[in-house]
């Protein structure tokens, strides 16, 4: 008898202009002070002013964290509760990609369930309530609007998760306006890891289930048609929200059907080369792909039709997966992030720690396996 548990964030908007409904929102949860978390380059770029304008002239006030960092460490999650929690926020709003949705999650947490960082580490560590929390994604990959997860940077340059369902933000606020400024090269990369995310949630060794199965294989079909369309024209306001609602579907089968080597070979580079998470993902995915066909090649047969394959067979299917990241505008191997050959067994060391991840790979994987993964990416 087929047994699964499936959970997501329980109201998600997507349209032109979805930012519009952000006051309204917020006054549904009798919030009146908003923590805005997010990053410099957005407030550079302008996206982070109208919103506040927005909150402000809605009669809500505003602190905005704007340090968030990349693969963001420990010390910027506590730097953000500490100010945010001094200026008497009430609820939690993130533009931005993965590491503002993260953070932002983390502070949502432990600003109204106040803990040592360290100890909720881990899966369902994280209990307590939370603040009102929305988000909103700039890119369409990491569909952090619709998953559990946050994942932090430790002093020791090591990922660690926080994995719960008081992590889901109480709404997802999709808007393609916010991606149209999107170089090729994030676009690009953002997109390949929404592919990832799809991908290992329906070949995933554990939870895999029907309603994951169908929202990885939908979310493909997104992904591999609109991608090549926004990378010709950014401004494509239809293709850019088609990507934002196939990252979304992808973070919803993932977060339900986890990832696996992939994501778990991509860790290392982020922490000790801080190299961005999807380009990270995106170096690793046919390394480990070909490294699964023997378990899953069934799988990559089903999802061949999904990506647009010559063909219903697994060969088909990583044909057209490697077409797919051959046409996009970013690095190829990890030589040119300037990636040493003699930290790869390092970075193999570093990637065995993630058995949270390694367990729902369809393939058992040694630190001998990784290391001739990172070779073959190299």
């Amino acid at each position: 008898m087929l047994s699964m548990s499936f959970s997501t964030t329980p109201r998600i908007v997507l349209r032109d202009g979805a930012l519009d409904d952000l006051p309204a929102m917020f006054a549904e949860f009798g919030v009146r002070h908003v923590a805005l978390v997010t990053d410099a380059g957005l407030v550079r770029a302008g996206l982070v002013a109208p919103v506040e304008a927005r909150l402000r002239a809605a009669g809500i006030a505003v602190t905005v964290y704007d340090e968030v960092q990349a693969d963001p460490p420990e010390r910027i999650v506590l730097a953000a509760v500490e100010k945010l929690g001094a200026a008497g926020v009430d609820g939690v709003f993130a533009i931005g990609g993965g590491s503002a949705m993260d953070t932002a999650k983390l502070v949502a947490y432990l600003l109204r369930s106040p803990c040592e960082l360290a100890t909720i580490y881990g899966v369902d560590l994280a209990q307590g309530p939370r603040l009102p929390l929305i988000l909103a994604p700039t890119t369409a990959g990491t569909g952090s609007e619709v998953t559990p997860i946050s994942i932090v940077t430790t002093p020791t340059e090591e990922k660690k998760g926080v994995v719960s369902r008081r992590l889901l933000p109480d709404v997802a606020l999709l808007d393609p306006n916010l991606t149209l400024g999107l170089p090729p090269a994030v676009t690009a990369a953002t997109g390949i890891d929404a592919m990832v995310h799809a991908i290992e949630a329906f070949t995933s060794r554990r939870l895999k289930n029907p309603l994951s199965d169908v929202l990885a294989k939908q979310a493909l079909a997104l992904l591999s048609a609109n991608l090549p369309v926004v990378l010709k024209d950014g401004q494509d306001k239809a293709a850019r929200g088609a990507m934002l609602l196939g990252s979304c579907l992808a973070g919803m089968a993932f977060a339900n059907a986890p990832v696996a080597a992939v994501h778990a070979l991509a860790y290392p580079l982020g922490g000790r080369y801080h190299v961005p998470h999807g380009l990270s993902n995106a170096l690793m995915l046919l390394p480990v792909l070909r490294f699964n066909l023997s378990a899953a090649a069934p799988l990559y047969a089903e999802l061949a039709p999904s990506v647009g394959a010559e063909g219903h067979s697994a060969e088909a299917f990583l044909a057209a997966v490697e077409r797919l990241v051959a046409g996009c505008e970013m690095p190829k191997r990890l030589h040119e992030l300037q990636v040493t050959r003699d930290s790869l067994p390092q970075l193999a060391a570093d990637a065995m720690q993630q058995q949270r991840l390694l367990i729902n790979n369809p393939v058992e994987l040694t630190e001998a396996d990784a290391l001739r993964l990172y070779e073959e990416a190299f």
